[in-house]
């Protein structure tokens, strides 16, 4: 008796039936993405003696199947699903994802990129370099991996492996020197570090709270600003709070703590712990001495780059860096973590993230009279102009609200101050208790709108206003009268925009800034300078797009620039003071400045042939030649692109709603798109008539054409099929 067939051959008729009906006749969507498989293959014994169906499961051209972005968007789509219940989502198992070859080769591009600041292709990787990053694959999965081996690493730098020598011949002096001289860190721990960052940024930017930013896609400064802009309106005390030591020295445990709540593989976090746990190579306290010592030569030659080294960051990137507020410039770099030390950062803080969320709702007491906030909570004020704030009686709704931008914090309490200085003990216990930070009164200082809160180089501060509201009334008849409200205004703090370019030496002086020459540009070009200054101002004047001072600081960095230049080409020219270079090149510094005294080239005729390069001048040098400030109000329960397109994916994927779009169809008397198409091409199918596309004209012609075809069908037949009238098909979105 011959055995019965598998599940999976009876099914298969099934299958491709029911895939036709699908897509023939239900709404178009992308189906799911494969899932990872669920068992490491290469350890079974089939795949070692490569006995297996698949070919040698040891070679990389037969483990690299799918695509790895696909796998990876599994990932992102299975985080951000919704739970059948309230309960919090399950752990994920990213075990297999840490055994896929595809995963471990887009970290070796993105980890290539960052080392040459060049794209690899994924063809173009050579066979050499799929074998060793198995063999890392494999070290980090029997636990053989350890961060920071310099002598006998599995996988080399693309720069380093033609030079790559043996350890075994090198010498006592270079081996001390490779094992003790503070370096970058080794190329394959970056790929490792790559690789978890692919697996654990998607699980927990589904769990993470919207009300943090920074080390997050999506969730820069300026939304930051922008949420500020609307939710902080309607708050009169401020506590500004800074947990900045907590990025420079973590504590393993607590990293460690935090990320097992949410991660349970235990080779995700093993890695994760060595990361933490092994000591970095840091320079000896003597070496430093020494280093101060030597004296630096009076003439040094221009560094030439290697062949494949990427270029420094421009003067004006350079320039504008310089520019970071104060909440940004902490960057965590803990240990071996590398590029997952932001990521880890915001698991540890999300605590606090989430602890404050429990507080807004405890604190939360409404008042009817109140237009802040209705007995649900529900916003009452303009929607449109979400800064102005109506006056209300003494009879005010209590709120909290709470921004993170990594380190730092923000907190707006409504109500009196006592219920900011209650929060504010609440926080120091709790800062206390969970991250070991000791803080006071004095760093968590409670202070009043009216004084300005600075928070990301804003300053937020409040006016009173009385705009004119104009409103429907009933019976249509619109209705104007004077209102009187608050305002939440948002500047730039020209103050710290002084400071920092004191601090990169553009301006001497506080109360009446004097611009200094810019001799870093010396050497260069007047077209080439006014191009890198051009890149600065147009970076400054995004940086300030939400500003309500954006025009006026924006042209004071003008003034700046302007000045500074003008300085610079007179020392470099020779014409001794800003007004004589301004006569020469005009006031935007556009025109050609003389190279010799006496001579001037015709500046036209050589940018007419090609040989001199066009100079563009300095812009914004009127306030009037500045954009204005971009007041589009956040709307509510904003999300990032990346996250509403995930969620629009996951809705659309979803049985329930095909069943209620279908439904809605039906109701309104319409028909799919690819219903319709199945109905043309059945029609077609059965007359041999393309009905109703067809004009009259046309369907006689067809009819003479086909035949026999259309013998067999009646006269009242042929006479019922031109009155077929052509169906309403929906449009989908």
């Amino acid at each position: 008796m011959p055995p019965p067939p598998p599940r999976r051959a009876l099914l298969a008729p099934l299958l491709r039936l029911r895939a036709f009906s699908s897509s023939s006749s239900s709404l178009a969507h992308h189906p799911p993405l494969p899932p990872p498989p669920r068992r490491h293959q290469f350890v079974a014994a089939d795949a070692i003696t490569g006995q297996g169906g698949g070919g040698n499961p040891l070679d990389p051209a037969q483990l690299l199947r799918d695509d790895p972005v696909a796998i990876t968007a599994s990932l992102w789509v299975s985080s951000f699903r919704p739970q059948p219940t309230a309960a919090a989502p399950p752990p994920p198992s990213l075990s297999p994802f840490l055994s896929r070859l595809e995963l471990w080769v887009l970290a070796y591009q993105k980890a290539y990129a960052d080392e040459t600041g060049s794209y690899l292709p994924r063809s173009s990787i050579p066979a050499s370099t799929l074998s060793s990053l198995l063999a890392l694959r494999n070290a980090v999965l029997d636990a053989r991996f350890r961060f920071g081996n310099r002598l006998t690493p599995f996988l080399r730098s693309p720069r380093a492996a033609a030079a790559a020598q043996d350890p075994a011949t090198l010498s006592k002096r270079k081996l001390r020197a490779l094992l003790t001289t503070p370096g970058p860190a080794p190329f394959q721990d970056r790929v490792v570090q790559e690789l978890l960052l692919l697996l654990l940024e998607p699980v927990y930017e589904a769990r993470f709270s919207p009300k943090s930013f920074a080390f997050r896609p999506g969730r820069s400064p300026h939304a930051a600003i922008r949420t500020i802009r609307r939710s902080f309106a309607p708050y009169l005390w401020y506590i500004k709070g800074d947990l900045s030591p907590l990025l420079h020295s973590p504590d393993p445990a607590l990293v460690v703590g935090a990320l097992i709540r949410d991660v349970r593989d235990k080779k995700v976090v093993d890695l994760v712990r060595s990361a933490l746990l092994t000591p970095p190579v840091t320079a000896r306290p003597g070496d430093e001495d020494a280093a101060k010592k030597k004296k630096k030569r009076k003439y040094q030659k221009k560094k030439v780059l290697p062949e494949g080294e990427p270029k420094p960051d421009p003067y004006w990137l350079q320039t504008f860096f310089g520019f970071a507020p104060e909440e940004a410039l902490t960057q965590p770099d803990w240990g071996h973590c590398g590029v997952l030390s932001p990521l880890l950062a915001n698991v540890c803080l999300d605590e606090l993230d989430k602890w404050m969320e429990e507080k807004i709702k405890e604190l939360y007491r409404p008042s009817k009279s109140d237009v802040v906030g209705g007995e649900d909570g529900v916003e009452q004020g303009n929607t449109s102009w979400p800064e102005f704030v109506p006056t209300s009686g003494p009879d005010k709704t209590r709120k909290v609200d709470y921004i993170r931008f990594g380190g730092h914090f923000l907190i707006g309490v409504r109500g009196p101050r006592a219920d900011a200085a209650v929060l504010r003990k609440q926080l120091v216990e709790f800062c206390d208790q969970r991250f070991r930070i000791k803080l006071d009164n004095e760093s968590l200082p409670i202070e009043h709108i009216t004084k300005g809160i600075m928070f990301l180089d804003h300053v937020l501060c409040r006016r009173v206003v009385y705009p004119t509201l104009r409103y429907t009334a009933t019976g249509g008849k619109i209705i104007s009268e004077k209102g009187v409200g608050t305002l939440l205004s948002v500047t730039a703090s020209l103050k710290q925009c002084i400071k920092q370019f004191r601090k990169l030496e553009f301006l001497k002086g506080d109360r009446e800034p004097d611009p200094q020459p810019c001799f870093r540009m010396f050497h260069a070009t007047q077209a080439h300078t006014n191009a890198q200054m051009n890149k600065l101002l147009l970076t400054m004047a995004e940086w300030y797009r939400y500003a309500d001072n954006r025009k006026k600081v924006v042209n004071f960095c003008s003034y700046i620039i302007r000045g500074s230049l003008a300085k610079l080409y007179a020392a470099k020219y020779k014409l001794r003071s800003r007004a004589k270079v301004y006569k020469i090149a005009s006031r935007n510094l556009s025109r050609p400045l003389k190279d010799k005294k006496g001579q001037s080239p015709e500046y036209h005729n050589l940018l007419r042939m090609g040989l001199v390069d066009s100079i563009d001048g300095l812009q914004y040098t009127r306030m009037s030649m500045v954009p204005d400030p971009d007041y589009t109000p956040l709307p509510s329960g904003w999300r990032p692109d990346h996250e509403k397109i995930l969620l629009e994916y996951i809705k659309l994927t979803d049985q329930q709603t095909l069943d209620e779009q279908r439904s809605c169809i039906r109701e309104e008397g319409l028909i799919t798109p690819q219903d319709y198409i199945s109905m043309l091409v059945w029609s077609y199918k059965k007359n041999a008539v393309l009905l109703p596309s067809f004009k009259e004209n046309d369907h006689k012609g067809s009819t003479e054409d086909l035949g026999s075809d259309t013998d067999e069908l009646g006269d009242e037949e042929i006479g019922n099929l031109d009155h077929v009238d052509s169906p309403k098909v929906a449009e989908m979105p």
